[in-house]
C-alpha cells in the first residue's frame, strides 16, 4: 500500500448528500490476480483479445473487460496511447451490451426513460443520452442508436439498464420488446480510422456524420457502423449481427485491413478520454450523481413536450443551481496535477485538499499524464464553493508520483476538455464562438 499516512481517509470528507458514500479508503493495488471463471460472462471477442495479448482485465456489466495489451516492461499504456493519437486502434468493447427496444411504442418508451427528446432523433442517427431515476440521479449514460422508427439500441455503461427498462414497463405497459441482442460492439479509433473503414466497407463511410449510422458488410457479415467512440479522436463503432457466430470473421477482417494503417489492438483509452472530458460511469459518476453535478446539465432539456422520469427533480435542481444553492456538496471539475507522470490506472480515489495542513475536501476520479500538455490531468470532485477555474489545491498522490516523498503536489482547477476533440462537444463549440455555456 502506498504510504499516505499523513491524511485521515476514512471520515474526513463530507458526503452527506449521498446514501452510500464513495469509499475513499486508500487500499492500493496488492497485485491480486483476477479469477477467470464461468460465473462472469466472456464476450464473443474475449478469446480474440487474449490471443492479441490482453494481460489484464476488469469486470464491466458482469463481463470480462480487456484493460491492457502492452506490458509495463514494454512501455505499458502509453504505447497504446501513442498508437491511438497517431495511427488507428481496435478495442473490444463488447461489455457495452446493446439493449434493444423495439415495437410500436418504442419512441414513446425511449422518450419517457431519456431526458433528451427522442422524437427529434431521425432513423439511422444516434445520440449520447442520460437516463435518470425519479430523484434525478444518473442510472446510465449510453450511446443510443435509432435504427428505425420502431427500433432503438442502447450501448450501455456499467449498470443494468435492461432490468430498469423491464421494471418500468411492468407498470407502464408500452407495446415494446426489451432485450439484449447479439451485436457486440468493437471500436476503431484514431486519425487513420476513416481510411481503414473505407477499406473495409467502401468510400460511403466517409459521408457518415458524427453520430450517424451506416448498414454495411464486413467479409460477408452484416454490420451497423456508427461514427462514435470513447476517445476524443476520430472513430467508429462496429456492431456485427450474430456476433457470437461471426466474431472471428469480423475481428480478423479488421486486423487484416488495418495492417497497412499500423493498427494496434489496445484497451479503451482512458488516458485520451480524460483529455477529451468524456466521463466514465462508475468512476466519474454513478447512481447517486446528479447530472448538474458532473457537467451533464445540458442533457436536461429546458423544453420537452413529453414527461420523462426524473423531470421534476431535475428541473428543481436546475433552478437551485442557477440560484446558487445546489442540492449537492461536490462538483466535478478538471484538474491539472503536478508530480511525476501518471501513466497507468489509479487503483483508488486519490484525495485533494486546500493545503498540505488541512483535511482533504475532495477526491480525484480519473487521473492520467498528458504528453501534449506535459502535465498530469484528471477529473475530481471538489466542494462546490471551490470549483471555480484557477482554484488551487494540493493532491495526495502515491509515493511513486511524489517528487518529494511524503508531500502532496500542487493542483489547479482547469477547463475541460483539456485539449481539442475531433468532434467538438457543445461546450467546446460555445467556447470557440465566445459564448457562455449555461444550463
Amino acid at each position: 500500500m502506498s504510504s499516505q499516512s499523513n491524511v485521515n481517509y476514512q471520515q474526513s470528507i463530507d458526503q452527506g448528500d449521498r446514501n452510500v458514500p464513495i469509499n475513499l479508503r486508500q487500499t492500493g493495488d496488492p497485485g491480486i490476480r483476477m479469477l477467470i471463471s464461468n460465473r462472469v460472462r466472456k464476450s464473443a471477442y474475449w478469446h480474440l483479445s487474449v490471443e492479441a495479448g490482453c494481460w489484464r482485465a476488469t469486470v464491466y456489466n458482469r463481463m470480462y473487460h480487456p484493460r491492457g495489451y502492452v506490458r509495463p516492461e514494454d512501455g505499458g499504456a502509453m504505447v497504446e496511447y501513442r498508437a491511438l493519437v497517431n495511427d488507428v486502434t481496435l478495442w473490444n468493447v463488447a461489455v457495452e451490451r446493446p439493449i434493444r427496444v423495439k415495437g410500436p411504442d418504442a419512441e414513446a418508451f425511449c422518450d419517457y426513460v431519456c431526458t433528451r427528446d427522442m422524437t427529434r432523433v431521425p432513423s439511422m442517427k444516434g445520440r449520447y443520452v442520460i437516463l435518470c431515476d425519479e430523484q434525478g440521479h444518473v442510472l446510465n449514460d449510453p450511446v443510443m442508436l435509432r435504427l428505425a422508427q420502431d427500433e432503438f439500441w442502447f450501448t450501455i455503461s456499467d449498470s443494468d439498464l435492461a432490468y430498469w427498462f423491464k421494471g418500468i414497463n411492468v407498470g407502464k405497459r408500452f407495446d415494446v420488446t426489451i432485450e439484449e441482442i447479439d451485436v457486440s460492439p468493437l471500436q476503431i479509433q484514431g486519425p487513420k480510422s476513416e481510411d481503414l473503414m473505407a477499406d473495409l466497407v467502401g468510400e460511403g463511410v466517409r459521408e457518415v456524420p458524427y453520430y450517424g449510422l451506416m448498414a454495411a458488410q464486413i467479409d460477408g457479415v452484416d454490420v451497423i457502423i456508427s461514427q462514435t467512440g470513447f476517445s476524443g479522436e476520430k472513430g467508429y463503432e462496429v456492431y456485427a449481427y450474430d456476433s457470437t457466430l461471426n466474431a472471428e470473421t469480423v475481428w480478423n477482417a479488421i486486423r487484416a485491413a488495418g495492417e497497412k494503417h499500423n493498427l494496434m489492438v489496445i484497451a479503451p483509452a482512458h488516458h485520451r478520454r480524460i483529455a477529451a472530458g468524456i466521463l466514465s460511469y462508475g468512476q466519474d459518476l454513478d447512481h447517486e450523481t446528479n447530472p448538474f453535478q458532473c457537467n451533464l446539465g445540458h442533457m436536461v432539456p429546458k423544453t420537452k413536450a413529453a414527461d420523462y422520469i426524473g423531470r421534476q427533480a431535475l428541473e428543481d435542481t436546475r433552478e437551485k443551481v442557477n440560484n446558487g444553492n445546489p442540492p449537492f456538496t461536490h462538483q466535478l471539475v478538471g484538474l491539472k496535477i503536478a508530480g511525476k507522470p501518471i501513466e497507468d490506472y489509479a487503483p483508488d480515489f486519490w484525495l485533494v485538499g486546500h493545503d498540505a495542513d488541512s483535511e482533504p475536501c475532495g477526491w480525484i476520479t480519473s487521473p492520467w499524464y498528458s504528453p501534449e500538455l506535459d502535465t498530469n490531468i484528471g477529473m475530481a470532485y471538489v466542494p462546490v464553493e471551490s470549483a471555480a477555474l484557477g482554484t488551487e489545491f494540493v493532491a495526495w498522490l502515491p509515493e511513486e508520483y511524489q517528487p518529494k516523498p511524503g508531500h502532496p503536489v500542487h493542483a489547479v482547477v482547469a477547463e475541460m476538455p483539456f485539449r481539442e476533440s475531433v468532434n467538438p462537444s457543445a461546450r467546446e463549440r460555445a467556447r470557440a464562438d465566445g459564448r457562455e455555456y449555461a444550463y
